[in-house]
């Protein structure tokens, strides 16, 4: 029995309609599991605005007013010899209660030195 080839060109086709309707069913699908499954709260702020002289010694200080202070991370710029902050780093609480405060406290504060302000 010979077959067309228009048919099997048809048949492996994305422009298929059975692909189509398999391949929005599967979307669908994990964009609905995605949607349904959060992620538990995280105990790490990312923490922006930071100036470039910024240390993880200062960053931990500026935070740990508000609770244990686990981990502090200062990111910083590789490729420059003084190693400068690039302007982000990374604070991570030990429970939940001290990483809302944390960012409750600090949310729209201007640091100074030692000294921080709430604008």
């Amino acid at each position: 029995m010979a077959m067309r080839s228009g048919n099997l060109r048809r048949f492996f086709s994305t422009n298929s309609t059975l692909f189509d309707q398999s391949i929005a069913a599967i979307a669908s699908a994990s964009f609905a599991s995605r949607v349904t499954e959060q992620d538990p709260p995280s105990t790490t702020l990312f923490v922006s605005g930071l100036s470039r002289r910024t240390t993880n010694q200062k960053l931990r200080e500026a935070f740990a007013k508000f609770g244990d202070v686990i981990h502090v991370r200062v990111v910083t710029d590789r490729n420059s010899l003084t190693k400068d902050c690039k302007g982000f780093g990374f604070v991570r609480y030990d429970n939940l209660e001290d990483a809302e405060k944390g960012m409750k406290g600090m949310d729209a504060q201007v640091c100074l030195h030692s000294d921080c302000y709430h604008l």
